[in-house]
């Protein structure tokens, strides 16, 4: 009779680019323009169950540059991961989506960003480093906040 393995599982099945837009709204008379444009980056990160022990981890990055109050580019990029994991303790679980499933994704996503950036006839930007541990402890304090509703 065969025990039932209750090891912890935890496995990369596949990390993927899910989706990727460049938009450059005011090209070409933007692009003559001399100026430093401004840059905003935004991140997000989502965690859902696809299957029995199956789990898809997005991170999302947002790039807006702007010379003055015109657009140089946006770029959108959602890169994914699915990662088995099993047997893990429920607190154990939301750091592992939130922490170490996103560490991996990143550098794919700051990759994509960048080379998309430079194909669309752009200097690169280079996305910084991120710690995801520092975000996901700010998340769940904010989410443990009470709100209060005026």
């Amino acid at each position: 009779m065969a025990e039932a393995n209750l090891d912890p599982v935890f496995q990369i099945q596949r990390v993927y680019l899910k989706d990727v837009s460049l938009e450059q709204p005011n090209s070409p008379e933007i692009l003559l323009n001399q100026e430093q444009p401004g840059v905003d980056i935004q991140l997000g990160v989502d965690a859902k169950p696809v299957a029995d022990g199956m789990f898809e981890v997005t991170v999302t990055a947002t790039v807006h540059t702007k010379i003055a109050d015109k657009t140089v580019f946006l770029v959108e990029a959602k890169q994914a991961g699915i990662f088995e994991i099993r047997n893990m303790q429920t607190d154990q679980l939301g750091a592992i989506l939130g922490i170490a499933c996103p560490q991996i994704v990143y550098p794919y996503l700051r990759s994509n960003v960048a080379d998309v950036i430079q194909r669309g006839g752009f200097p690169p930007v280079h996305m910084a480093e991120i710690n995801f541990q520092a975000m996901y402890e700010q998340q769940q304090a904010e989410a443990a906040t009470p709100q209060i509703i005026v």
